[in-house]
């Protein structure tokens, strides 16, 4: 018996899957070279949807997945290890890209909605209706050409790639038009050029009052969610109906369209929304959300879905700045530079790269002196002149000059933009590196309340929040960010391996820390150098101790100060210095 079937009121056919069908499209999705997923992927889908029609779909949880796919013991904790969340994006991603690009047509959709693991079955409206899905049938997506799991793991090497061209082109010539000529080429505004975003109303296709009032809360509620992402500029696009004022020239700057369309029939309600560019018809990103509305939910279940669109869109290491670090990385227009930068740094930010950080830093810096009102410019500086204090990447520098810039840098921003939560977090991160760490959790908890879909603030602001001792809540928004972040960058697989540290779970700390891969920088090596010291593995502590006697120095001579300016609660910071003891590292006393 199939124990979750979602079968749409609004097809045409109503007759009840059965499970030979449901298995059957299962065979046609594995055996398409479109679903692109490792093969434990493909195990964790056969297993779910085996449960599920087998009645036991409440018995699919993340631990017993863990347990019977990918081999782990009774130990498991999804909090500390990511393996089912990692590989359940992984099948959705692939599912998702199936059914763009081979399974149009088919009778049968399998999904797995975000937040549990049951897959959901329902019939496809291409199966019984003309063609309606959101994506022409002849538009090109840049999905066709590259596997789900290999976009998300080129989405760091893109931006790495763009921090290098960035500095190459910034160090070899100057910025190439002056003020007045970037006035002409943005259309009336002084201020740099940054992706714009179109969001059209969610178009009705129910036609009732209830889907109708339906699509036009969510519509509001996306523009607001979206309008929180200091990054981007969104503009509220118009129906059809209504002739746009905006001259052509101007449109043609807009190339990102966000659509939607909303499907009610009872309580069943489907929203389906995609990102276009505009400039060539390609369809971007689409995803679909099926929920059960009720009348006391609907604001709630309007607010949840805008949430999952701003987050997969808008943050940083989102659809909208991999799409664009892509295309700057192979072809920079001639107004590239400014936003350029921001690419650059989060380029640089996924890997924490010494040889990068110079060149990111000078085209900030010069970002500022063309676009001095720029918040989030003065916000990233800031960042990178932090970055010169707790990683010690200029050794010849004063790092109190460092901490001072960062906190000036820091202060323009704030007053330029108080609601852009990247100059908040860069005020969150002074004030805790400064020791004030009452004054960053509150900065840090203020702009997490305007903007709780960034995984790039709250991520920072949950390690901080962790590092003061609240290790429990602070590692959870962490880990939260890691599993709703499409390319997280390794700066946070190494705070959960620090958070995996004090709960003493040591294994899983080398594991964390491993993924994490930020070879080319030193706390990287301090923290797995603790780890390897607790499991004993001397050989291994010995590479991590050399690399760092040979490339930061100083901060081996001043470790019980290092651990001390991060790690706040005195018996937390004797349990990290106990990790580089037993790995052979000499402590000096206090």
């Amino acid at each position: 018996m199939v124990a979750v079937v979602q079968s749409r009121a609004w097809l045409e056919s109503q007759t009840p899957l059965t499970d030979a069908d449901i298995l059957a499209q299962l065979d046609r999705i594995r055996s398409s070279a479109e679903f692109d997923v490792p093969d434990r992927a493909r195990k964790f889908l056969a297993y779910v949807i085996g449960e599920a029609i087998a009645g036991r779909a409440d018995r699919i949880k993340a631990y017993s997945i863990a347990i019977e796919v990918f081999g782990r013991d009774a130990s498991f904790d999804a909090q500390l290890d990511p393996v089912v969340r990692i590989q359940a994006g992984l099948i959705r991603r692939g599912l998702e890209h199936y059914y763009l690009v081979a399974g149009q047509h088919d009778p049968i959709v399998i999904t797995m909605p975000k937040g549990g693991y049951v897959p959901v079955f329902s019939r496809s409206t291409e199966a019984t209706q003309p063609n309606t899905a959101l994506a022409p049938r002849n538009s090109p997506t840049i999905w066709e050409s590259t596997p789900p799991w290999l976009w998300l793991a080129l989405a760091a090497a893109v931006f790495t790639s763009l921090a290098f061209l960035v500095g190459g082109y910034l160090l070899g010539t100057s910025w190439k038009h002056d003020v007045q000529t970037a006035s002409a080429h943005n259309v009336g505004h002084t201020g740099p050029n940054v992706p714009k975003l179109v969001v059209d109303p969610f178009v009705d296709l129910s036609g009732t009052e209830r889907s109708a009032i339906i699509a036009r809360g969510l519509t509001d509620e996306v523009i607001g969610q979206l309008a929180k992402f200091k990054e981007i500029v969104v503009i509220a696009g118009r129906s059809s109906s209504v002739s746009s004022e905006v001259p052509a020239p101007v449109t043609a700057r807009l190339p990102y369209v966000l659509e939607g369309r909303v499907r009610v029939e009872g309580e069943k309600l489907r929203i389906s929304a995609r990102l276009l560019d505009r400039t060539d018809g390609s369809v971007i990103w689409t995803n679909h959300y099926d929920k059960i509305v009720q009348v006391r939910n609907v604001l709630e279940l309007e607010a949840d879905i805008a949430q999952g669109v701003a987050t997969a869109l808008a943050q940083p290491y989102g659809i909208i700045f991999q799409t664009d670090a892509s295309r700057l990385s192979q072809s920079p227009p001639d107004d590239w530079e400014a936003y350029a930068c921001t690419l650059a740094y989060y380029g640089y930010r996924a890997r924490l790269e010494p040889r990068s950080h110079s060149s990111v830093q000078s085209c900030l810096k010069r970002a500022v002196e063309r676009f001095p009102g720029y918040a989030t410019a003065w916000a990233l500086l800031s960042l990178t002149y932090l970055d010169e204090f707790r990683f010690r990447y200029r050794l010849n520098s004063s790092s109190p000059t460092s901490l001072d810039r960062a906190a000036e840098a820091s202060r323009r921003a704030v007053e330029l933009d108080p609601q852009n939560v990247r100059a908040l977090q860069s005020s969150m991160l002074v004030y805790f590196f400064r020791g004030d760490v009452d004054a960053a959790l509150e900065v840090g908890a203020r702009a997490l309340a305007i903007n709780p879909n960034d995984t790039e603030l709250s991520g920072e602001y949950g390690f901080r929040l962790a590092l003061s001792g609240e290790w429990e809540p602070g590692c959870k928004l962490v880990s939260s960010a890691v599993s709703r972040n499409p390319a997280p960058p390794g700066y946070f697989e190494a705070a959960l391996a620090v958070c995996a540290y004090v709960a003493k779970d040591y294994t899983t700390a080398e594991r964390w820390a491993q993924l994490s891969d930020l070879r080319a920088n030193p706390i990287y090596h301090v923290i797995l150098m603790a780890i390897l010291g607790k499991l004993g593995r001397m050989q291994e502590a010995d590479v991590e101790r050399l690399w760092l006697e040979t490339h930061a120095p100083t901060i081996l001579e001043n470790i019980r100060h290092e651990v001390a300016a991060r790690i706040r609660r005195p018996e937390d910071q004797l349990h990290f210095i106990e990790g580089l003891a037993q790995a052979g590292l000499s402590i000096p006393e206090n």
